[in-house]
């Protein structure tokens, strides 16, 4: 089960990485965080399961980080109807 966790962690991390980098538009990048996020959790299990507290930390943070890129670039656009690469 933690092999097919440690993949998934692994592939989710990938893809997001290239939504990112490749920066074709704010909703693009916004998904990328959003599955950037679901990455960190993924990372953050697989630290607890293992009992790895340096990588159960450092993606609580990354986890924090990729929240304020789904609020940067999906939750206030929508809220304010602003471009997130405007300010």
């Amino acid at each position: 089960m933690i092999e097919i966790l440690r993949w998934f962690a692994s592939a989710t991390t990938i893809v997001a990485a290239i939504l990112v980098a490749t920066n074709v538009s704010a909703k693009v990048s916004g998904f990328g965080f959003v599955v950037f996020t679901v990455a960190s959790v993924a990372w953050i299990k697989i630290g607890i399961l293992d009992e790895e507290p340096a990588l159960t930390i450092q993606n609580i943070v990354l986890t924090a980080i990729n929240l304020f890129g789904v609020y940067r670039y999906i939750l206030r656009p929508a809220v304010t109807g602003k471009d997130p690469q405007e300010t």
